[in-house]
């Protein structure tokens, strides 16, 4: 089973009551995506932050985007276990303050890549799209010189020393996968790209704690059967973007929830067969409606709010 949950902002605003009117109570701190591009957490920011949600009546259920972890602890760098330090202090803070999942990434140098954040779709509504011919022009130089193997060293070795922290305070890690899931990005490798590559992580150290922040759109431009991946690491599923994109990780442009070519029902039901109860679900990338200047594609308010709408009609369809 799982709960619907949505990215709000750090401060109060229409968004947090929205949420409540829709019945939506598990708030997703993300802040790197609502412009706030903090990087770092005290205890007393985060007690500040879990009050403020708390007395407006919703629950900080996933930290993710713009945690404290750097390029240094990513490409196993000199200076990363003091970096490493101050993840793990993170950590322990958001046990000692109950928020459960912490979602990361493993993208080096470059992160998250749109080529286009301008594509028309129904009705003229507005999503992103990747390109990898437009990524790749003009013979652009490599953002950062590491090799697969110096990423995937540092990765295993991060997970050996953070994992058992967070199984101490009680705080599930959700890795994020490479988005797009491409062998290299601006000439620099790609490693979380494949269900291949997430058992190697998982395998890495085998705890609830060591596990997987599914991005359902990431998934399908990997190619995977979306409810067979799905069923396959239920139990270590720590939470879920929902999403569907048309394409492959070369080439896809984000869709409206309910027109991708991916059977979403059937990923629901997945879902709700094999993943654990305390796992929340947010909408992921909606478009851009009218009224909405597009300046943070796939984050305005109206399309997800029409996606909540439809991820609950999902779910109630799946408990028939």
């Amino acid at each position: 089973m799982v709960d619907l949950a949505v990215v709000l902002p750090p401060q109060p605003d229409d968004r947090w009551q929205l949420a409540k009117q829709m019945g939506v109570t598990n708030a997703v701190v993300h802040t790197l995506e609502i412009g706030d591009g903090k990087t770092s957490w005290s205890y007393h920011d985060l007690l500040h932050t879990k009050n403020w949600y708390e007395d407006a009546g919703l629950d900080v259920s996933v930290i993710e985007g713009s945690v404290p972890l750097t390029d240094r602890v990513r490409l196993g760098l000199e200076g990363r276990d003091e970096d490493i330090e101050e993840f793990k202090e993170f950590i322990r803070h958001c046990g000692e303050l109950d928020i459960p999942v912490v979602c990361y990434d493993w993208m080096v140098g470059i992160r998250w890549a749109r080529t286009e954040a301008h594509v028309e779709a129904r009705g003229g509504s507005l999503v992103t799209a990747y390109s990898d011919d437009r990524m790749h022009r003009d013979g652009a130089e490599q953002a950062v010189d590491a090799s697969r193997e110096q990423i995937w060293e540092a990765l295993e070795y991060f997970l050996q020393e953070v994992t058992p922290v967070a199984e101490e305070a009680g705080v599930k890690l959700g890795l994020h996968p490479d988005d797009p899931p491409r062998e290299s990005l601006g000439g620099v490798p790609r490693i979380v790209n494949s269900p291949e590559a997430y058992q190697r992580v998982l395998d890495c150290y085998d705890s609830e704690h060591n596990g997987i922040t599914f991005c359902q759109g990431n998934f399908a431009a990997m190619g995977v059967d979306l409810p067979e991946t799905i069923r396959r690491f239920g139990d270590r599923i720590n939470f879920v973007h929902f999403r569907d994109v048309e394409g492959d990780a070369d080439n896809f442009v984000e869709t409206w929830h309910d027109e991708g070519p991916n059977d979403m029902l059937a990923a629901m039901e997945a879902y709700q067969e094999a993943v654990d109860d305390d796992v929340v679900m947010r909408p992921d990338h909606v478009p851009t409606m009218v009224g909405e200047d597009n300046s943070n594609p796939g984050y305005h308010t109206k399309g997800r709010l029409f996606a909540i709408g439809y991820m609950r009609g999902l779910m109630e369809r799946t408990e028939q």
